[in-house]
């Protein structure tokens, strides 16, 4: 998932937080998420993401697992992402980040290179399901953009 809208001017960027716009498509996308049994939710220390996923923690009623995690950053590299994803054992977890990591992690995993990334907006999930964490080895279930 990909935080939703923030306001465009803070002292650093770290520091954007989420617009009235931004919870409501936060809040949209998690009704996407309603009877998922979501294990685990990893969010960058970015205060729009963790607000995003703050909302979808009260959308949810959802009392687990949060971890903050530095390489969830815009500009994080996307086979490090890979890795670390690769070491969970969760079944089904919610990764709550910004672009253009989210779009190339989602189209490398979905499609096994990074040429064609996933188009995430601000507030879009995507949903992607298989048996590995690994390039190539997911299928894109869905892709839900708030508002449409």
């Amino acid at each position: 998932m990909r935080h939703g809208q923030a306001v465009p001017q803070a002292p650093r960027d770290s520091l954007r937080a989420l617009t009235a716009h931004g919870r409501q498509e936060a809040l949209d996308s998690a009704g996407q998420l309603l009877g998922r049994p979501l294990q685990a939710m990893l969010v960058s220390p970015f205060v729009r993401a963790r607000q995003t996923a703050e909302m979808v923690c009260q959308a949810l009623d959802y009392r687990g697992i949060i971890e903050i995690h530095d390489w969830l950053t815009p500009d994080s590299d996307v086979r490090q992402a890979l890795d670390r994803l690769a070491e969970r054992q969760e079944d089904d977890l919610l990764l709550v980040t910004h672009q253009p990591l989210v779009g190339a992690l989602a189209g490398l995993l979905v499609h096994g290179h990074r040429q064609e990334p996933l188009p995430m907006q601000t507030g879009s999930l995507a949903g992607l399901e298989g048996e590995m964490i690994l390039a190539g080895g997911l299928v894109l279930k869905h892709l839900h953009h708030p508002g449409q």
